[in-house]
């Protein structure tokens, strides 16, 4: 059974105890915690800023659960110069220890899983090379999960958009602990069907995000153009049991309405769609109308 959620990204100036309480109220089974690291202050609910032991409570004694910690990390950044003296000069380690730090946070909160991405390849690097920059990076944080049971989501998105982009880190990684966070709206803006997507990656999407939007503004689901009822269904009927976290990205458009408006019908809305999932999810998804494919 999914397990729906929605994203801190609708609500960023709530605190931690209103979107606990709003969650619970609404009828979802735990939350996406957005978190830009321990100096940011960004959102109000940025787990980063509060004990872990008291957003736990607060969550916990609500019946609700932390289902992701989503990061904007990745793992791109070239080296400065020749390999030896770019590691010397720049500080080449940093997706690391803010990976490292992710992690512990997550793991502090009682939450499975952390989001990343893996991001860019420069225009004049070989693709082979940044496969195992980006690969040797990821697998230093794995190895930091390990000892946690934390496990590392990587978003498709960027230069690693498509089934084959994402497969190609996860087998260049080659962890248990590393999965796929997989996008309906990253991949319709990749020009791939997020349900075919969907059935590729099978078992190694360990959570799941659906967007809407109409006229490139986010919107209800259900109401938009991106043919998020199908793809709910789909991965409903793979028989996955994940989150599935609903992005009303309110913190990046000021067109979106506001989180009152979405949010309250999001996880019934779901409901529906995974309890009618085995009469046959409709098998198109439009490409219209994403704005996906960043760093949210």
């Amino acid at each position: 059974m999914l397990k729906p959620a929605f994203s801190t990204v609708a609500c960023p100036n709530w605190t931690m105890r209103e979107v606990a309480r709003h969650a619970e109220e609404w009828g979802y089974e735990g939350v996406e915690l957005r978190t830009f690291g321990d100096d940011s202050r960004s959102f109000a609910c940025d787990p980063a800023l509060t004990d872990p032991a008291k957003t736990r409570a607060a969550y916990g004694e609500r019946g609700l659960e932390i289902l992701s910690l989503a990061t904007s990390l990745s793992f791109d950044a070239p080296f400065a110069g020749p390999p030896v003296i770019g590691r010397a000069l720049f500080d080449q380690d940093r997706s690391i220890r803010e990976g490292g730090r992710a992690i512990d946070l997550a793991s502090a909160l009682g939450c499975p899983i952390v989001r990343v991405f893996g991001f860019k390849i420069p225009p004049r690097e070989a693709r082979p090379s940044a496969i195992a920059r980006i690969s040797d990076r990821l697998r230093l944080v794995l190895d930091h999960a390990h000892r946690t049971g934390v496990r590392i989501a990587l978003e498709n998105g960027g230069d690693f958009a498509s089934v084959d982009d994402v497969t190609e880190l996860l087998n260049a990684c080659d962890s248990p602990l590393l999965g796929v966070c997989y996008s309906n709206a990253a991949a319709i803006l990749a020009n791939q069907s997020p349900i075919a997507g969907a059935r590729a990656l099978s078992s190694r999407i360990i959570m799941a995000r659906v967007r809407d939007s109409r006229a490139n503004a986010p919107c209800r689901l259900g109401e938009g153009e991106l043919d998020a009822r199908a793809f709910v269904q789909s991965i409903a009927a793979s028989g996955l049991s994940i989150p599935m976290v609903f992005e009303h990205d309110n913190a990046w458009h000021a067109d979106a309405a506001p989180p009152e408006m979405v949010l309250p019908l999001g996880a019934s809305t779901m409901y529906q769609w995974i309890a009618s999932a085995d009469r046959g999810p409709e098998r198109t998804a439009s490409t219209g109308g994403a704005r996906a494919g960043s760093r949210a």
